[in-house]
């Protein structure tokens, strides 16, 4: 698959890092300006937890390919969208025009209706998921993270379109197991009212640093 990576975060390069690995062809896409201020790779030092619990380290300085355009007549195979989840319908809007013949993963959180969220984008293209991996980029650069080998998947109490099975593949392949999730919708709000709980008391033991959603404009956000 040749597939385009939307920004350049966290979650991007991590599985961006993971498909390349497994023989794709991987490329992100950035804002404007961002290609010359981030440079041509990314240093990695992150836990790769897909085929053990022990997880092994991967320390590596990986070589990127960004772009600042996305013309509507591409040949991208996937698209895979991870943002903040209040800047989503941004990125939706933007990429409605720009899909192309390709499948767009929503690899996202969601406090909204995700698919009303998502009614720009073509819905006979889209697939559903949830990764399992994160962390954050240091002040010096590097983005120190954890993949674990379980990524979630789900449908709106349908069966799988063969878009659908086709992107699950690509990740069985790049040594991932699926979790199929067939009531999505219910799956996500669970999940985002689990972690609003989580990051409550984090917040109250003083243990993270907050940002107010006003605070990350669009230009933080690819």
């Amino acid at each position: 698959m040749k597939i385009l990576m939307f920004g350049r975060g966290v979650i991007s390069v991590i599985y961006g890092w993971a498909l390349e690995k497994a023989g794709h062809t991987v490329e992100f896409y950035v804002r404007p300006g961002r290609a010359a201020q981030y440079g041509p790779t990314v240093a990695l030092d992150m836990l790769d937890a897909r085929r053990s619990i022990f997880g092994k380290r991967v320390i590596e300085i990986w070589a990127i390919r960004m772009r600042e355009d996305l013309p509507a007549d591409h040949d991208y195979d996937l698209i895979l969208v991870s943002v903040q989840h209040y800047h989503f319908e941004e990125v939706a809007a933007f990429l409605g025009p720009r899909v192309g013949k390709a499948t767009v993963l929503v690899f996202n959180n969601f406090w909204a209706e995700p698919q009303q969220a998502a009614s720009c984008l073509p819905a006979e293209h889209l697939a559903w998921g949830f990764p399992m991996a994160g962390c954050g980029f240091g002040a010096d650069g590097v983005l120190r993270g954890a993949l674990f080998g379980k990524v979630y998947f789900g449908t709106f109490l349908t069966d799988p379109s063969p878009r659908e099975l086709a992107v699950r593949e690509s990740f069985t392949k790049a040594g991932f197991t699926i979790s199929e999730q067939r009531d999505f919708r219910g799956w996500l709000f669970v999940h985002f009212a689990l972690d609003c709980a989580i990051h409550t008391e984090a917040l109250k033991a003083g243990s993270i640093p907050w940002r107010s959603p006003q605070a990350v404009t669009a230009e933080t956000l690819f």
